[in-house]
């Protein structure tokens, strides 16, 4: 069964005590929490305080996607934000396995993310110390964006490097997936499902969480 991660970017900000509540109800796996500072991508997300209540009001794992410039001045303060994984983006670290070292050392999961336009291979000697690998299938920056077709391919050719390097990393897709599209995404090799609009847009997220886990 998929691992589902909803995105709470795309919860309404005014009511997050009660998508939290929904989401410790539902069938859920982790919480995806999108950090974004205008810089990398264009648009501010939240950060630290808002995750530090996100924390206190679920036992989930917290999934924390940074979507930052130089994460490593801000990986610390987020793993006392309560993050149980972190990730960080390819694009983004100039010494991306001292990034990851500085993940894993403090005792949180490690997560590299790469955008559309980067291609796996550049990930083949990052593998091995990764848990998670996200792959970008919209532009990041914004939700409610369409699916990248061109993403299936490059989960194929993901799942084929993982085994060959001997990785247990988890492919996790970010952007875009729907009920529509998940079975393929899933058969593609993917482990981990973020959705947001899909979920908080939904008339029944509860629903609509469930029917993601029965993929």
């Amino acid at each position: 069964m998929p691992i589902i991660a909803p995105s709470l970017l795309s919860a309404n900000f005014l009511q997050l005590q009660q998508a939290c509540d929904m989401l410790n109800r539902s069938e859920a796996d982790w919480y995806h929490l999108d950090v974004m500072d205008g810089s990398f991508v264009p648009n501010i997300s939240f950060g630290i305080p808002v995750i530090e209540q996100i924390r206190k009001a679920t036992h989930k794992v917290c999934d924390v996607h940074l979507m930052i410039q130089h994460p490593e001045l801000l990986t610390e303060a987020f793993h006392k934000a309560g993050a149980d994984i972190l990730t960080v983006h390819y694009e983004a670290c100039i010494h991306l396995h001292r990034n990851i070292q500085q993940i894993k050392g403090l005792g949180m999961k490690a997560g590299v993310a790469i955008n559309p336009h980067t291609p796996v291979h550049l990930l083949e000697n990052i593998l091995p110390d990764v848990d998670v690998v996200c792959v970008m299938s919209v532009n990041p920056g914004f939700g409610g964006q369409q699916f990248i077709p061109g993403t299936i391919q490059k989960i194929q050719q993901l799942s084929s490097l993982i085994e060959s390097t001997g990785s247990r990393a988890l492919i996790e897709i970010d952007g875009g997936v729907t009920l529509e599209n998940a079975a393929n995404i899933l058969a593609a090799g993917a482990h981990v499902l973020v959705a947001g609009n899909t979920v908080f847009r939904s008339a029944d997220p509860l629903a609509t969480i469930a029917k993601l886990k029965q993929f």
